[in-house]
Order: C-alpha cells, then sequence, then structure tokens
C-alpha cells in the first residue's frame, strides 16, 4: 500500500540534506499548471521554506488557463510566481529557418514542438544563475518529470530533461497524485488532463497509451499485449534519450 505521508516525509529530508550538504540557497522550476510541477514545487517550498522556491510560468503560444492554474499552486504554497514570455522569442526563431527553405508544416512539427521546451530550460537556468547572484547564494533547477514519462521517453533532450535535481522520477502518475492529495495541490491543478501545454494535445494522445497502463506495464501487472507492445516501443525507441554515448579512447 502506498503510504503518501511516508513518501512526503523521505523526499522533504533528502531535499533538506542534500541542499545542506552543497551548500544551496533555492530552487527554480517551471510551472506548467499540472499535477507534477504542482507537487514538485509543494515539495521545495515544505523542505526549504517557500521564501527559497521561485516559480515561472514560460508562455509559447500556449494554454491560457495554465498561468491561473500556475498561480493557483503559487498562492497555495506562498512562493514567487513570475512570467516570462517566449512567444516572440520562437516566433523570431521560426521566422529565421523560415530563410532557410521552404520547408512543409509536417517537417516542421517535430522540430517546432521540441524547441519549445528547449528554451524554457535555457529560461529556467538562465534565472537561475540571476537569482543566485541577487540572493547572494546557489539556486539550482528541479525537474518535474515521473516515472512514466521518463520510462517512455516523453521528454525532449535538453528542454526538460535537463535539470540539477528530480524527486517524482521514481513515482509513477497514480502516486503523483496520491503525494498531491497528501500535499494538498488544489484540484484543480492535480486532476487535469496531463498536457505540455505546447502541442494542444494531452499527454496521453501524443503517447497513444495511458498513464496508467504504462505504470501497469512498469509493475508486471496483466496488460493486452497491443498496449504492451506499444509501450516497449516506446521504451525501446527512446533509449538514446537515456544515456549519451563517449568514445572510450584506448
Amino acid at each position: 500500500m502506498f503510504n503518501a505521508e511516508k513518501e512526503v516525509e523521505g523526499i522533504t529530508k533528502y531535499i533538506k540534506d542534500y541542499f545542506a550538504k552543497n551548500n544551496l540557497k533555492g530552487v527554480v522550476l517551471g510551472i506548467s499548471g499540472g499535477k507534477d510541477s504542482g507537487v514538485v514545487a509543494a515539495l521545495f517550498a515544505r523542505a526549504i521554506g517557500s521564501e527559497n522556491v521561485l516559480g515561472v510560468t514560460l508562455p509559447c503560444h500556449s494554454v491560457h488557463t495554465d498561468a491561473s492554474d500556475a498561480k493557483l499552486v503559487a498562492d497555495k504554497y506562498g512562493f514567487e510566481l513570475i512570467n516570462l514570455d517566449l512567444t516572440n522569442v520562437y516566433d523570431s526563431f521560426i521566422n529565421e529557418v523560415n530563410k532557410l527553405g521552404n520547408f512543409s508544416e509536417s517537417e516542421l512539427k517535430n522540430s517546432n514542438i521540441n524547441i519549445k521546451p528547449r528554451f524554457r530550460m535555457a529560461s529556467v537556468y538562465y534565472l537561475a544563475a540571476l537569482y543566485s547572484e541577487l540572493k547572494g547564494g546557489t539556486y539550482i533547477v528541479a525537474g518535474t518529470g515521473n516515472k512514466c514519462e521518463l520510462y517512455v521517453g516523453y521528454f525532449t533532450k535538453g528542454g526538460d530533461s535537463t535539470y540539477d535535481i528530480g524527486v517524482l522520477n521514481n513515482y509513477t502518475v497514480d502516486e503523483v497524485i496520491a503525494l498531491g492529495e497528501y500535499l494538498e495541490v488544489p484540484d484543480q491543478v492535480l486532476h487535469k488532463a496531463p498536457s505540455d501545454g505546447l502541442s494542444g494535445q494531452t499527454d496521453e494522445d501524443k503517447l497513444g497509451v495511458k498513464y496508467k497502463d504504462i505504470a501497469s506495464y512498469i509493475n508486471n501487472e496483466q496488460l493486452d499485449e497491443e498496449t504492451r507492445k506499444k509501450i516497449e516501443k516506446l521504451h525501446n525507441g527512446s533509449l538514446h534519450k537515456f544515456n549519451i554515448p563517449v568514445y572510450d579512447r584506448k
């Protein structure tokens, strides 16, 4: 039986110990208005104090309700929330790309989707460096991915795969929700359909499988063969994301 209280205490201690050991002051994370970032924000506010947590909304042709949901989380846990709009940055970049050739929408689709989280992560690291100077202590970047997302490679290399500390990496979506319920993350945030807020699709639409089925696969529970093969294909097709090969000089 999953014990959310015990897990929250364990994560809280882990964060406290890591910050003390490495003489760190604060954390920066993107607040998407979804459950993962909501739970991560709540955990860090609990562990290091809300005054040492900086949340960032990073709209880029995004769903407008994400910002209001992010504010619900910031208001609930009392941390600073700033907005850094990347829409013009993205548009300017795409204008430059279009000068390189006459590309079709389908040819650009994957590149356009993935550049957005890369802009976002560069921005979060910029703010971490800035706040380290402003606050007189080191700020690091927190990741917000969960075990189900990570298993099927649902993240962007150089984007949301890049962070300094991860606290939900070993928790399935249902477990993240249980943590959020214990931490009293606003229901509107905790139970809305997960999406990247960028592509116009839910995560499960893009993946073609349900998160509960990914959790069942991870836990070796019974699953129909078609779904099992879909999950295996997603995982095996993403293996290149997990380890960067380095030539071993003899």
